[in-house]
């Protein structure tokens, strides 16, 4: 039973990993097209073809990957006793904050396939590295658990 139990934990930790690198390839991605839609003139053929991409890489990599990634990091959480770590704490923020800014960057492609451009190309550019600056801190976090 032991063992049984050993070996779920390791595939939880694959399967969370592996989504979780879906997820962020897709959250590096989502702003590019952003950018990309940004330069288009609005109504145009081209961006309705941005507008679908980023439709798309919602509904077939982020949203199935949030899910995956929170429910498998949900029941690792539990399994190895997380919860009364700091480290956990902190990465549970960071997480949370990253799941904010993927539902902004979803809202915002929205507003764009319809013709909006609520904010300026250099700003879109510039909030495109949030996920990067997230990955890193959860990654220090979850290897070196420093607290």
């Amino acid at each position: 039973m032991q063992e049984t139990l050993g070996m779920l934990y390791f595939w939880l930790k694959a399967g969370h990993i592996i989504f979780m690198v879906f997820w962020m390839a897709g959250l590096f991605i989502l702003p590019r097209q952003l950018v990309y839609m940004h330069a288009t003139a609005p109504g145009s053929a081209e961006e309705t073809l941005w507008a679908q991409r980023t439709r798309q890489l919602s509904k077939i990599i982020l949203l199935p990957s949030i899910i995956v990634v929170w429910v498998l990091g949900l029941a690792l959480s539990f399994s190895i006793g997380a919860w009364d770590q700091g480290w956990f704490h902190a990465k549970l923020l960071l997480v949370v904050i990253l799941s904010g800014y993927h539902g902004y960057m979803v809202a915002l492609s929205k507003k764009m396939a319809r013709g909006e451009r609520p904010i300026e190309e250099k700003r879109l550019r510039l909030i495109g590295e949030a996920p990067a600056i997230l990955l890193a801190l959860i990654v220090v976090l979850v290897v070196v658990k420093p607290f």
